[in-house]
Protein backbone atom coordinates (compact mmCIF):
# COMPACT_ATOMS: atom_id res chain seq x y z
CA UNK A 1 0.00 0.00 0.00
CA UNK A 2 1.84 2.88 -1.03
CA UNK A 3 -0.43 5.31 1.36
CA UNK A 4 0.45 5.63 4.79
CA UNK A 5 -2.95 6.42 7.29
CA UNK A 6 -2.16 9.53 9.59
CA UNK A 7 -4.35 10.34 12.61
CA UNK A 8 -7.24 12.76 12.40
CA UNK A 9 -9.90 13.89 10.30
CA UNK A 10 -10.08 16.44 7.34
CA UNK A 11 -12.09 17.57 4.25
CA UNK A 12 -9.24 19.17 2.74
CA UNK A 13 -5.22 19.37 2.86
CA UNK A 14 -2.43 21.72 1.37
CA UNK A 15 1.57 20.16 1.50
CA UNK A 16 4.12 22.92 0.65
CA UNK A 17 6.89 20.69 1.87
CA UNK A 18 7.27 17.92 3.89
CA UNK A 19 7.50 20.44 6.36
CA UNK A 20 4.65 22.64 5.51
CA UNK A 21 1.29 20.57 5.49
CA UNK A 22 -2.04 22.23 6.46
CA UNK A 23 -5.64 21.11 6.57
CA UNK A 24 -9.28 22.37 7.32
CA UNK A 25 -11.95 20.38 8.66
CA UNK A 26 -15.35 20.21 7.94
CA UNK A 27 -16.33 22.57 10.80
CA UNK A 28 -13.51 25.50 9.40
CA UNK A 29 -11.22 24.24 11.93
CA UNK A 30 -7.45 24.50 11.01
CA UNK A 31 -4.67 22.77 11.25
CA UNK A 32 -0.85 22.10 10.48
CA UNK A 33 1.15 19.17 10.53
CA UNK A 34 3.69 18.98 13.06
CA UNK A 35 5.99 16.44 11.70
CA UNK A 36 5.24 13.87 14.00
CA UNK A 37 3.09 11.09 13.06
CA UNK A 38 1.63 9.78 16.85
CA UNK A 39 0.65 13.57 17.35
CA UNK A 40 0.45 15.09 14.05
CA UNK A 41 -2.11 17.99 14.04
CA UNK A 42 -1.54 21.54 16.13
CA UNK A 43 -4.79 23.85 15.86
CA UNK A 44 -4.44 27.36 14.26
CA UNK A 45 -6.31 30.18 15.79
CA UNK A 46 -8.62 31.65 13.11
CA UNK A 47 -9.70 34.23 15.31
CA UNK A 48 -13.37 33.02 15.06
CA UNK A 49 -13.80 35.51 12.42
CA UNK A 50 -12.49 34.26 9.25
CA UNK A 51 -13.80 31.26 8.61
CA UNK A 52 -11.31 29.90 6.40
CA UNK A 53 -12.73 27.21 4.16
CA UNK A 54 -10.17 26.59 2.52
CA UNK A 55 -6.19 26.50 2.26
CA UNK A 56 -2.83 26.66 0.60
CA UNK A 57 0.70 26.14 2.15
CA UNK A 58 3.85 26.51 -0.05
CA UNK A 59 7.40 25.41 0.29
CA UNK A 60 8.58 28.79 1.58
CA UNK A 61 6.15 28.54 4.72
CA UNK A 62 3.66 31.06 2.98
CA UNK A 63 0.00 30.06 3.82
CA UNK A 64 -3.06 31.83 2.47
CA UNK A 65 -6.97 30.70 3.01
CA UNK A 66 -10.10 31.44 1.73
CA UNK A 67 -13.50 31.45 3.44
CA UNK A 68 -17.58 30.91 2.55
CA UNK A 69 -17.89 34.46 1.58
CA UNK A 70 -15.06 34.41 -0.72
CA UNK A 71 -12.58 37.01 1.70
CA UNK A 72 -9.11 36.38 1.30
CA UNK A 73 -6.59 35.58 3.73
CA UNK A 74 -2.69 35.21 4.48
CA UNK A 75 -1.55 33.94 7.29
CA UNK A 76 1.20 36.44 9.24
CA UNK A 77 3.91 34.50 11.27
CA UNK A 78 4.71 37.55 13.01
CA UNK A 79 1.47 38.77 14.72
CA UNK A 80 -0.03 34.78 14.38
CA UNK A 81 -3.51 35.89 12.90
CA UNK A 82 -4.69 35.60 9.42
CA UNK A 83 -4.49 39.69 7.53
CA UNK A 84 -7.07 40.03 4.83
CA UNK A 85 -5.75 40.80 1.53
CA UNK A 86 -8.68 42.94 -0.58
CA UNK A 87 -10.25 40.25 -3.39
CA UNK A 88 -13.18 37.45 -3.31
CA UNK A 89 -12.24 34.56 -4.56
CA UNK A 90 -13.70 30.48 -4.12
CA UNK A 91 -10.44 28.68 -4.25
CA UNK A 92 -6.90 30.01 -4.02
CA UNK A 93 -3.39 28.05 -4.48
CA UNK A 94 0.00 29.30 -3.51
CA UNK A 95 2.72 27.53 -4.78
CA UNK A 96 5.44 30.26 -3.19
CA UNK A 97 4.96 33.73 -2.15
CA UNK A 98 5.27 34.90 -5.86
CA UNK A 99 2.96 32.94 -7.03
CA UNK A 100 -0.88 32.95 -5.64
CA UNK A 101 -3.44 32.23 -8.22
CA UNK A 102 -7.42 31.88 -7.24
CA UNK A 103 -10.57 31.33 -8.96
CA UNK A 104 -14.01 33.28 -7.76
CA UNK A 105 -17.37 31.96 -7.47
CA UNK A 106 -18.32 33.08 -11.82
CA UNK A 107 -14.98 30.82 -12.30
CA UNK A 108 -13.09 34.19 -13.43
CA UNK A 109 -8.93 33.48 -13.22
CA UNK A 110 -6.94 35.73 -10.93
CA UNK A 111 -2.80 36.12 -10.38
CA UNK A 112 -1.61 37.78 -7.22
CA UNK A 113 0.16 41.44 -8.23
CA UNK A 114 2.23 41.07 -4.98
CA UNK A 115 1.13 44.40 -3.62
CA UNK A 116 -1.07 44.42 -0.77
CA UNK A 117 -1.50 48.15 -1.12
CA UNK A 118 -2.96 48.39 -4.86
CA UNK A 119 -6.84 48.84 -4.80
CA UNK A 120 -6.98 45.35 -6.42
CA UNK A 121 -3.78 42.69 -5.57
CA UNK A 122 -5.16 40.05 -7.48
CA UNK A 123 -5.26 40.82 -11.65
CA UNK A 124 -7.64 38.81 -13.71
CA UNK A 125 -6.86 36.68 -16.80
CA UNK A 126 -8.11 34.92 -19.39
CA UNK A 127 -9.87 31.83 -18.50
CA UNK A 128 -12.83 30.22 -16.61
CA UNK A 129 -12.26 27.54 -14.43
CA UNK A 130 -13.44 26.02 -11.03
CA UNK A 131 -10.41 25.12 -9.58
CA UNK A 132 -6.86 26.29 -10.18
CA UNK A 133 -3.31 25.06 -8.70
CA UNK A 134 0.19 26.49 -8.88
CA UNK A 135 3.73 25.15 -8.00
CA UNK A 136 6.44 26.34 -6.35
CA UNK A 137 8.28 27.09 -9.95
CA UNK A 138 4.89 29.51 -11.50
CA UNK A 139 3.42 26.01 -13.13
CA UNK A 140 -0.55 26.46 -13.16
CA UNK A 141 -2.73 23.99 -13.57
CA UNK A 142 -6.77 23.49 -13.63
CA UNK A 143 -10.28 22.53 -14.10
CA UNK A 144 -13.11 23.40 -15.25
CA UNK A 145 -16.98 22.68 -14.40
CA UNK A 146 -16.76 19.70 -16.30
CA UNK A 147 -13.52 18.27 -15.20
CA UNK A 148 -11.24 19.12 -17.90
CA UNK A 149 -7.90 19.76 -17.37
CA UNK A 150 -5.32 22.92 -18.53
CA UNK A 151 -2.18 23.79 -17.98
CA UNK A 152 -1.33 27.81 -18.59
CA UNK A 153 1.13 28.58 -21.28
CA UNK A 154 1.71 32.20 -21.35
CA UNK A 155 4.11 32.11 -24.35
CA UNK A 156 1.03 30.48 -26.13
CA UNK A 157 -1.15 33.00 -28.86
CA UNK A 158 -4.64 33.96 -27.67
CA UNK A 159 -5.87 31.54 -25.26
CA UNK A 160 -3.22 30.41 -22.83
CA UNK A 161 -4.48 27.25 -21.78
CA UNK A 162 -3.50 24.05 -23.39
CA UNK A 163 -6.22 21.28 -22.83
CA UNK A 164 -4.68 18.43 -21.28
CA UNK A 165 -6.07 14.44 -22.03
CA UNK A 166 -8.07 13.48 -19.04
CA UNK A 167 -10.83 14.21 -16.37
CA UNK A 168 -10.27 15.05 -12.80
CA UNK A 169 -12.54 16.68 -9.92
CA UNK A 170 -9.19 17.78 -7.98
CA UNK A 171 -5.56 18.66 -8.94
CA UNK A 172 -2.78 19.69 -7.37
CA UNK A 173 0.60 21.06 -8.62
CA UNK A 174 3.96 20.99 -6.27
CA UNK A 175 5.82 21.98 -9.46
CA UNK A 176 6.43 20.93 -13.32
CA UNK A 177 7.39 17.39 -12.20
CA UNK A 178 4.93 17.06 -9.47
CA UNK A 179 1.25 17.34 -10.87
CA UNK A 180 -1.13 14.79 -9.11
CA UNK A 181 -5.40 14.90 -9.66
CA UNK A 182 -8.07 12.74 -8.51
CA UNK A 183 -11.26 11.76 -10.69
CA UNK A 184 -14.77 11.66 -10.01
CA UNK A 185 -14.22 7.94 -9.06
CA UNK A 186 -11.69 8.64 -6.18
CA UNK A 187 -8.78 7.23 -8.71
CA UNK A 188 -5.03 8.67 -8.12
CA UNK A 189 -3.49 10.03 -10.98
CA UNK A 190 0.34 11.57 -11.04
CA UNK A 191 1.72 13.43 -14.40
CA UNK A 192 4.09 11.38 -16.58
CA UNK A 193 5.67 14.78 -17.94
CA UNK A 194 4.03 13.42 -21.97
CA UNK A 195 1.01 15.31 -23.09
CA UNK A 196 0.33 12.77 -25.15
CA UNK A 197 0.25 9.71 -22.47
CA UNK A 198 -0.08 12.02 -19.49
CA UNK A 199 -1.48 9.95 -16.60
CA UNK A 200 -0.18 7.42 -14.91
CA UNK A 201 -2.57 5.69 -12.00
CA UNK A 202 -1.59 5.39 -8.18
CA UNK A 203 -3.25 2.54 -5.99
CA UNK A 204 -5.71 3.98 -3.53
CA UNK A 205 -9.33 6.27 -3.63
CA UNK A 206 -9.15 10.00 -2.35
CA UNK A 207 -10.94 13.15 -2.95
CA UNK A 208 -9.01 15.71 -2.08
CA UNK A 209 -4.80 15.87 -2.68
CA UNK A 210 -1.72 18.22 -2.00
CA UNK A 211 1.64 18.02 -3.86
CA UNK A 212 4.29 19.11 -2.67
CA UNK A 213 7.15 21.07 -4.32
CA UNK A 214 10.00 18.36 -2.90
CA UNK A 215 7.84 15.25 -3.87
CA UNK A 216 5.90 14.79 -0.92
CA UNK A 217 1.95 13.85 -1.54
CA UNK A 218 -1.04 14.39 1.25
CA UNK A 219 -4.73 12.87 0.24
CA UNK A 220 -7.47 12.94 2.16
CA UNK A 221 -10.55 10.59 1.07
CA UNK A 222 -14.52 10.30 1.12
CA UNK A 223 -14.44 9.88 5.06
CA UNK A 224 -11.89 12.42 5.95
CA UNK A 225 -9.10 9.92 6.53
CA UNK A 226 -5.95 11.64 6.02
CA UNK A 227 -2.88 9.91 4.24
CA UNK A 228 0.19 10.41 3.09
CA UNK A 229 1.87 8.63 -0.02
CA UNK A 230 4.97 6.45 0.67
CA UNK A 231 7.52 6.50 -2.00
CA UNK A 232 9.39 3.74 -3.43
Amino acid sequence: MPWKEIPGTLARISAGSVTNVWGVDSASNIFRYTGDDTKPWVRFPDDDLTEINDVSATADGTVWGVNRNGQVFRYDWDSRLWRRILGNLKQISAGSSSHVWGVNAAGTVFRYSGDDNSYDPFVQLIGNLTSISVGADGTVWGLNSSGNIYRFNEDRAGDPWVQIPGHFTAISVGMKTAVWGVNEAGDIFTYTGDDNKPWIQIAGGLVNIGAGADGVVWGVNSSGKIFRWIRD
